[in-house]
């Protein structure tokens, strides 16, 4: 390893940089050394030469790790003149020094700021008036100094205002600890006194409950603490022994109850226990049953939940009683329909919010409580996304609303149900001149191999030819049931600029177009994500969107896995893949159970154990199906303390790709050596880091300026 590292260094001193394209010649790409690791599982006798790559403590892990971040500095080193200038791009379209929409909340409007020249935001608030004073609460600034990595999350200010709970990750790891800051003194009163994934504060403004997790990071235990108080004298509320199923914490809007919820993928349980009274006796709304998910808030002695209940796939909103929560007193709210995916009810004091989704497109419809009358609010394009902003005031009789699409910055509006007006509260400033009328957005569907006409949603710069010439972003997820929004990016401007079309697939195993759509893409029919986002790219090139020449395809994690299985499908599928922290050898990780997620994904994807869904799991998994072929060029990112998909995984796909296809197309893995699953936490480095990113993507489109 000693010896690569050297030549890398020699080849970073000495390579030409005339030369505008990727240059794989560079320097030499590292070779991991083989260690072959046998298994037996059903019958199959398994083999993984590189399963010593996941040992992070091994300091010849690291020095691979370096070597090709060596290697990659090298061979990208002709593109560090776009990188550049790409940064300098995004600077230019966004407005550095900013401020978010105050909202108000127990008599204070609570807002977070931007500085330019710093990487982090500062959580503010004033009492009473957008006038008063500034008091700060929290600059992340100042807590990052000295460190590599800081994720500040969970703020959760105590009901009389005095104290403010929150947590925060120095790793990347997910490892969120729990501090309380007194805001009347400035003083922290408990400092990462307790490793925690959420928290919530009582009524009482001195109790918390925190949630812990296993050693795989499943939140499964519930704890109550004092404020003051040694940790030794928390107090275990509930264990969680299942497995498949988390454990959480959380209020209803009114702030009357606290709720306890065990979930799993497909199965939901939930407690309550009113605020006021934390060392109370928790009650269970409704038992657990296979397949029945619910989540419920609370309004004027009634609970409106959300459920599944009685076979309503797309789910329906639903009411009872406090005191009687037999699911079979449930009383219907909004006449279910099964072709309305309910996403969400939020419920204030004269209307409830249900988040509904129909054919893909996202409304909000009002209930009025007075008048029991009930609309959708209208938006003005036929391709968007729309969302409840954040409204903690219970009594608010005007919410805050989000809107945006391909074309349309990000907006906040606040609307009242009763008279349907509507203001603009912000609009996100784009710099550079930004004009929407310059850009086309379109939602157009592509047909499956059984069928299924599948949506694609792009945006494009007008004047972009229509005759197959074009290059072509196409990017894709679907799995979990996760929607792919349709939003604005301003830093997605510079490559529409450049006569890109960006494309998104919304494919099966999201939710895009319902909770059939997400059943239809996951364990035994997981193969329906794959070929969707196969036929999606044929449309482009077919309908002449795009040259297949200039076609690059991009997934992160969950998407990741669907790049790695559809090159592996239809190696021709485009010119070049981008893989972000891509899961793709799995396998092997679902059947560690020790590893973070394994074990609650089995309901996603299928345990391996079981015979049917391990060669199920078999005929996609990336790093298995790698062979001798022809790939497109590749570029793979990790990040050394991701806990969602650890970094061997990545760094043995591309250790494989390269002996398998040594003369293949230049194959590029960066591995972010302090971050976490989404990089780099300051918001200038991850701008950098996506410059790197779009850099591969147009240089193999065939733009190098």
């Amino acid at each position: 390893m000693t010896r690569i590292r050297s030549v890398l260094a020699a080849a970073l001193l000495f390579a030409p940089v005339a030369a505008l394209a990727i240059d794989p010649t560079a320097a030499k790409p590292p070779v991991a050394k083989t260690d072959t690791h046998k298994t037996k599982l059903h019958g199959d006798d398994r083999t993984d030469d590189y399963f010593w790559l996941k040992d992070k403590k091994n300091p010849e892990v690291i020095k691979y790790l370096d070597a090709e971040n060596a290697y990659t500095a090298a061979v990208m080193r002709t593109t560090e003149e776009l990188q550049s200038n790409l940064y300098k791009e995004y600077l230019t379209r966004i407005k550095q020094t900013d401020l978010s929409v105050p909202y108000k909340d127990r008599g204070f409007y609570y807002y977070s700021r931007t500085e330019e020249g710093k990487q982090y935001p500062i959580y503010c608030r004033k009492e009473k008036t957008l006038d008063a004073p500034e008091e700060v609460l929290l600059d992340v600034n100042e807590m990052a100094r000295d460190q590599k990595f800081l994720s500040v999350s969970g703020l959760e200010v105590s009901d009389d205002g005095t104290r403010v709970a929150f947590l925060s990750d120095t790793t990347g790891f997910r490892e969120y600890f729990v501090s309380v800051k007194d805001l009347k003194t400035g003083n922290m009163l408990e400092t990462r006194f307790v490793k925690s994934p959420s928290v919530e504060w009582a009524a009482d403004n001195k109790t918390l409950f925190y949630v812990t997790e296993d050693a795989a990071k499943r939140s499964h235990k519930l704890w109550r603490h004092t404020v003051g108080e040694p940790k030794e004298k928390d107090v275990l509320v509930a264990e969680e022994k299942d497995e498949l199923f988390r454990l959480g914490v959380g209020r209803s809007r009114d702030g009357k109850y606290l709720f306890r919820s065990s979930s799993s993928a497909t199965t939901s349980e939930q407690w309550f226990l009113p605020a006021d009274k934390p060392t109370g006796e928790w009650k269970l709304i409704a038992g657990r049953q296979d397949g029945h998910e619910y989540n419920a808030d609370h309004r004027d002695g009634l609970f409106y939940i959300r459920t599944n209940k009685d076979k309503a796939t797309n789910f329906k909103a639903m009411t009872c009683p406090v005191d009687k929560t037999d699911p079979a007193g449930w009383t219907e709210f909004v006449k279910y329909n099964p072709a309305v995916m309910v996403n969400g009810v939020s419920v204030f004091k004269n209307f409830v919010v249900i988040s509904e989704r129909e054919v893909g497109i996202p409304h909000l419809r009002f209930v009025d409580f007075r008048d029991k009358g009930d609309h959708r609010v209208a938006f003005p394009e036929a391709v968007y996304s729309a969302g409840l902003g954040r409204n903690p005031d219970f009594d608010a009789t005007a919410v805050q609303m989000s809107y945006t699409s391909m074309i349309t910055p990000s907006t906040v509006y606040e609307y009242d149900p009763a008279t349907k007006a509507r203001k603009v509260l912000k609009k996100t400033e784009v710099l550079g001149g930004y004009n929407p009328d310059e850009y086309a957005t379109e939602w157009v569907f592509a047909t499956a191999t059984d069928g299924t006409k599948v949506p694609i949603s792009m945006v494009y710069k007008k004047g972009t030819k229509r005759d197959g010439t074009a290059p072509c972003l196409l990017y894709g997820y679907g799995s979990y049931g996760s929607i792919m929004g349709v939003g604005f990016s301003p830093t997605r401007l510079p490559m529409l600029d450049r006569g890109v079309i960006f494309a998104q697939a919304h494919i099966r195993g999201g939710s895009d177009m319902g909770r059939q759509w997400y059943d239809d893409g996951k364990m035994l029919k997981k193969i329906n994500t794959f070929t969707d986002f196969i036929a999606c790219a044929d449309f482009l090139e077919k309908e002449k969107y795009a040259d297949r020449g200039k076609l690059v395809i991009q997934g992160g994690s969950a998407g990741g896995l669907l790049v790695g299985a559809a090159i592996n499908l239809r190696p021709d599928v485009c010119k070049a893949a981008v893989l972000q922290v891509p899961f793709v050898d799995v396998v092997t990780t679902m059947l560690d159970e020790s590893l973070p997620l394994t074990v609650q994904e089995f309901l996603e994807w299928g345990n391996p154990k079981v015979k049917a869904e391990y060669e199920y799991m078999k005929t996609y998994d990336p790093y298995a199906n790698l062979a001798k072929k022809k790939y497109p060029a590749i570029l793979v990112t990790t990040s050394l303390n991701d806990s969602q998909v650890l970094f061997h995984e990545p760094t043995k796909y591309v250790a494989k790709m390269r002996a398998l296809n040594p003369e293949s197309n230049v194959v590029v893995f960066k591995c972010n050596m302090a971050g976490g699953h989404g990089g780099s936490s300051g918001r200038y480095d991850a701008l950098k880091e996506q410059a790197f990113v779009t850099s591969f993507v147009l240089n193999q489109m065939g733009i190098t300026k």
